[in-house]
């Protein structure tokens, strides 16, 4: 091949190739606004087609605005709710402390006076130590009936198999700690023997059957600061 012929076939490949380029379709641009409004129409092609199922339930907006107003309502009522049950919650510990006050002033009454009563009555040198002492040997049943128990906590019996009343139990103790007893008799069936400082008072001269000795008993936790 001759030196003009690759000459005339390398000239021909540029023309060929510069037409080719001229004839390459220009690639378009697009302007922001453009850009834009393609994007907006997409935008609103693809939520009408999602939305087109729903369409029988009303406007997107009315319904985010039911929402809402449905979140707020319930969020009221959640608060009341809460206030409610707190209410409930004072209305139950307020109860619960008329209960226990309750349950206090019969065992006062039903446990707690007839200790005392009979500590006094068999002479003891100080009826209100007794009683403290043996309080806890005390209870009241599922009856609300007065029970004495041994030192492990169990019912005590007499020996003929009947409950030991309070009485007999208190009287028995004394006699096992005599040092809990005084030496000589004591009267109380007057107020005559009665000191009329209460803060002094002796109470093994007392007699809880009778309203003004009480009265004094009462006078002189009080100033003793055992009420």
């Amino acid at each position: 091949m001759s030196e003009n012929t690759l000459v005339n076939d390398k000239a021909t490949d540029a023309t060929v190739a510069t037409t080719a380029e001229n004839q390459a379709p220009a690639e378009k641009s697009y302007s922001q606004k453009e850009v834009d409004d393609m994007m907006a129409r997409m935008k609103g092609s693809l939520q009408k087609k999602l939305l087109k199922p729903y369409e029988d339930l009303g406007d997107p907006e009315s319904l985010r605005q039911l929402k809402a107003e449905a979140e707020a309502k319930a969020q009221e009522q959640a608060i009341k709710r809460g206030e409610f049950e707190k209410a409930l919650k004072e209305l139950a510990a307020k109860k619960d402390a008329e209960i226990q006050k309750k349950d206090s002033q019969i065992k006062e009454y039903k446990l707690y006076t007839p200790l005392l009563n009979s500590a006094a009555k068999h002479r003891s040198v100080n009826p209100e130590q007794v009683r403290q002492l043996l309080s806890n040997r005390v209870r009241l049943n599922d009856q609300s009936e007065v029970e004495v128990l041994d030192e492990k906590g169990a019912v005590m019996y007499s020996d003929q198999g009947t409950p030991v009343d309070v009485d007999t139990f208190v009287g028995n103790w004394l006699k096992a700690n005599p040092h809990f007893v005084q030496a000589g008799a004591a009267t109380t069936n007057s107020k005559s023997n009665i000191q009329s400082d209460t803060k002094k008072l002796d109470i093994s001269k007392l007699d809880f059957k009778n309203p003004e000795h009480r009265k004094l008993y009462a006078s002189y936790r009080k100033q003793n600061g055992l009420a």
